[in-house]
């Protein structure tokens, strides 16, 4: 069994469609976010140590308020920063880079803080207990290697919004459910009872059981290597000023290069998540209702 169990959570971005800094905005009366019930969970299923990228716009109050749960709940802590220029070559310029690089740069900036095989999620989606239970128990079996990674992946109709296009890694497997193909598809939406995204100007329809990524993956610190190869390679490629570095693009690249293999499974949790502001009461209704069955307490941090 592993000693050190590390969940790194992606909190570094800036919330653009949401309107503001959805990942430490909370839910209900208590005031935990997404991320606080995603570490209660991980907790639970054995995890000991939490990393959290963030951006410069996070609040030194949600950091003192995370610190201090971290010595009353006893689990290691640490924050890492999504530096615009960590990894960019010296020699290039950019200045005029807005937006963060993305899923892949925010996990490599953990290269430094993770040296034991580890879970991703993003800040802003809510994966459920069995997702990190199932994952936890993948880790004691010593299933991820340099040579194998997992995906916990989740059908795409239970992860669509309502409010309109979201951003899911479509996955194609084969027959032992090792994955083939994982796309980046940002136009994912339904219409009537189409699940449909668009590609080339053309729309696609996929089946509602297709497995998408939701950045749920069981890592070996290998990945770290590649990740920064990779990253140097698409910033010298001269991307286009809104342009990011996605965990799916790079994860596809190993796959192709037969660096590694990603075994699929298929979450026995739902899904939920924020994407647009008018998602944050659907969310709010889901936890009440898993409050009465006893699943969460009411207040996280007693």
């Amino acid at each position: 069994m592993n000693s050190k169990k590390t969940l790194l959570i992606l909190a570094g971005g800036l919330g653009t469609r949401y309107k503001g800094l959805k990942q430490v905005d909370g839910i209900l009366e208590n005031g935990s976010p997404i991320l606080e019930y995603s570490i209660y969970d991980a907790l639970e299923a054995g995890f000991n140590k939490i990393a959290v990228v963030i951006n410069q716009f996070i609040p030194e109050s949600y950091i003192e308020r995370l610190e201090k749960i971290s010595k009353m709940e006893k689990f290691e802590l640490k924050w890492i920063y999504q530096e615009m220029e960590k990894f960019v070559p010296k020699e290039i310029d950019i200045s005029s880079r807005e937006k963060p690089w993305g899923t892949g740069h925010a996990t490599l900036c953990a290269k430094e803080m993770i040296k034991e095989p580890f879970v991703i999620i993003n800040a802003d989606d809510f994966y459920g207990k069995e997702a990190f239970q199932l994952a936890s128990r993948e880790m004691d079996l010593g299933n991820i290697s340099e040579f194998q990674f997992e995906l916990i992946a989740y059908p795409v109709e239970t992860t669509l919004s309502e409010n309109g296009t979201v951003a899911r890694g479509v996955c194609a497997l084969d027959s032992e459910s090792y994955l083939l193909k994982i796309k980046e598809q940002t136009s994912l939406r339904k219409e009537n009872s189409r699940i449909i995204y668009t590609e080339n100007e053309t729309d696609i329809e996929i089946k509602n059981q297709t497995l998408v990524s939701m950045n749920f993956f069981v890592f070996h610190p290998s990945i770290f290597n590649s990740l920064e190869n990779y990253f140097i390679e698409f910033i010298k490629s001269n991307p286009l000023p809104k342009e990011e570095f996605y965990i799916p693009f790079a994860i596809q690249k190993m796959i192709t290069t037969k660096k590694v293999k990603v075994l699929v499974k298929s979450s026995p949790s739902q899904w939920m998540g924020m994407t647009y502001p008018n998602d944050k009461i659907i969310l709010k209704n889901y936890l009440e209702k898993q409050i009465q069955r006893n699943r969460y307490p009411a207040n996280l941090w007693k």
